[in-house]
């Protein structure tokens, strides 16, 4: 990646984002359906896009909610729909035109009371608690959110009855009965005005804040936090958790410092991320400068994304942790320390995540579970209890309360974070402690994200190749001993290829949003044997490619 001159530095008031012009745009310009940019598209995390492109505006949302509307008919979901969004300027009018179509819909809405954000975590939590025991009236969720991207994007996604993400059966129903209602002209859409969709008898306030921070005690030991006294600092960049820290501290008695507690759309407070734009991601050193420069003032410090389902974690030794160091040493510290799980709880992550993770769990005597990118494929393990935890290369990450059960089956950037300082407080070494010494057992592995042009043929046959298309037999000077296009632990497509060598990987996966494809690569010899998976990766992809061309 060509890293911007910019990167790391304040940004420059030139490129925020034009509130009330981004807002006009999602009011005023109309999607054109013969346009693929301009259709609803459901990535791995929903709807997403900017209203200036036309990729995310009011008919989209629209759409989106009356097809949800209408699947919940379908499956006989006829509990309480719980309504979530985060700060990003998009998000109140979505927020908006959601409430319009539920409310005419007679869906019976549970928004936030006492703050107008909610995290993704607690929306998941909501949805569980409700449906605890129950066959019948079940709940799912909505929640407003693009995550960590831009402040020009917006995003919507749908949490079924199960509390995390829709699968892809889902999203697809939800994508192509949207589409119909776009194409035409949305008909078909029931909607009623705002103000008389919030007096409906149908909406409801729910306290989102109270229920999630009364509970955490079950999930991360809050009293051992609070007895060892450590200084803890968090920046909620701007996010939907940014009431929820004060409560947090407050309840539990911590040495909690908020380093900041603005609120803008704009999120004129980040430094910028690596291409010159501004992102709320925790696991970028570049848009964390600030909390990585407090590093000496706290014991511990923390970040969660715009939505609060990633984590970023700074310790005074090692800084921003890479997030597949932090899970490695959450692995490491949860099976050891949670004695109510079960023996035969499994440890979840996924294809492109560290080989490190496999070695800790291995150490442990746990089962490996490896799934392809995506949270949704860790659900139903979570939900069942057989995950104790599971993992993503991206900072998301969630695991099962201190009982055994289940806690959120969406990722959950509040309790990684917490988690961090019970490992502090009850270790006497921070995570990134933990890290170096798992290295010093297991080995130290380097790991890097790299992308490469493709053409959108080149990404269909990439997802498309079986291990007989390669024809390598070594990388890196090592023979390959496994080619995966499926994933070990469920058995799900990878929509790619992973090549294994005995002391390094590289994954490579067409992207689902630009013109490229990903390569992910990790080695246990150090940065001269990275460089050369990875050249080697980007030729085998190559001339793989090249002759899946010829031979079509």
């Amino acid at each position: 990646m060509t890293i911007n001159p910019a990167a790391g530095k304040p940004a420059d008031p030139s490129i925020l984002v034009n509130v009330p012009k981004l807002v006009t745009a999602y009011y005023e310009l109309r999607p054109d359906v013969s346009d693929p940019r301009q259709r609803v598209v459901f990535g791995t995390s929903g709807h997403r896009g900017s209203a200036m492109e036309v990729a995310f505006n009011e008919w989209h949302i629209l759409a989106i909610t009356q097809a949800i509307c209408d699947y919940r008919k379908l499956q006989n979901i006829d509990g309480p729909l719980f309504l979530g969004m985060d700060t990003h300027a998009l998000s109140e009018p979505a927020f908006a035109s959601a409430i319009e179509v539920l409310a005419a819909n007679s869906v019976d809405v549970m928004l936030s009371e006492g703050t107008p954000y909610t995290p993704t975590p607690a929306v998941s939590h909501a949805v569980l608690l409700h449906n605890r025991a129950r066959k019948s009236g079940l709940a799912d969720g909505i929640v407003i959110t693009p995550s960590h991207n831009p402040p020009d994007d917006g995003g919507f996604k749908y949490d079924p009855p199960h509390g995390g993400p829709a699968d892809s059966s889902v999203t697809s129903w939800i994508e192509s009965k949207a589409n119909v209602f776009l194409e035409r002209g949305l008909d078909g859409v029931k909607r009623t005005q705002f103000a008389k969709a919030l007096r409906a008898p149908t909406t409801h306030k729910h306290d989102f804040l109270s229920a999630y921070v009364s509970d955490l005690n079950n999930v991360v030991d809050m009293n051992a936090v609070r007895d060892a006294k450590i200084k803890l600092g968090v920046d909620p960049l701007g996010g939907a958790g940014i009431d929820y820290w004060p409560r947090i501290a407050e309840q539990y008695g911590l040495d909690l410092t908020i380093v900041n507690q603005s609120v803008d759309p704009t999120f004129r407070f980040m430094s910028v991320d690596w291409d010159g734009k501004i992102r709320m991601d925790p696991s970028s050193t570049y848009a964390m400068q600030r909390l990585i420069a407090l590093k000496d003032k706290f014991d511990i410090a923390f970040a969660s994304d715009t939505d609060h389902d990633r984590h970023g974690i700074v310790t005074k030794g090692s800084g921003l942790l890479p997030p597949n160091h932090y899970l490695s040493a959450c692995v490491s510290y949860l099976f050891a320390n949670r004695p109510n799980w079960s023996e035969d709880v499994a440890v979840g992550k996924t294809v492109v995540s560290s080989s490190m993770i496999d070695r800790v769990s291995a150490r442990l005597g746990r089962r490996l579970y490896e799934v392809p990118v995506g949270f949704k494929w860790f659900v139903e393990g979570l939900l069942a209890g057989r995950l104790g935890f599971g993992g993503e290369e991206s900072a998301g990450s969630s695991f099962l309360r201190r009982d055994g059960s289940v806690w959120t089956t969406d990722k959950d950037g509040i309790v990684p974070c917490l988690l961090s300082a019970e490992i502090t407080a009850r270790a006497g070494k921070d995570p990134g402690e933990i890290y170096r010494e798992l290295t010093r057992e297991l080995g130290d592995p380097v790991y890097e994200r790299i992308d490469a042009p493709a053409t959108p043929e080149q990404k269909a046959a990439l997802a498309r190749l079986s291990p007989s298309d390669i024809h390598a037999a070594e990388v890196a000077g090592q023979p390959i001993q496994k080619i995966l296009t499926t994933a070990p632990g469920d058995g799900n497509p990878i929509g790619g290829i992973k090549v294994i060598a005995r002391d390094g990987w590289f994954a490579a996966r067409p992207s689902g949003t630009e013109e490229i494809y990903k390569i992910y690569a990790e080695s246990f010899l150090g940065q001269n044997h990275l460089r050369q998976i990875e050249e080697e990766a980007q030729t085998i992809v190559s001339e793989t490619l090249a002759r899946s061309a010829q031979a079509a």
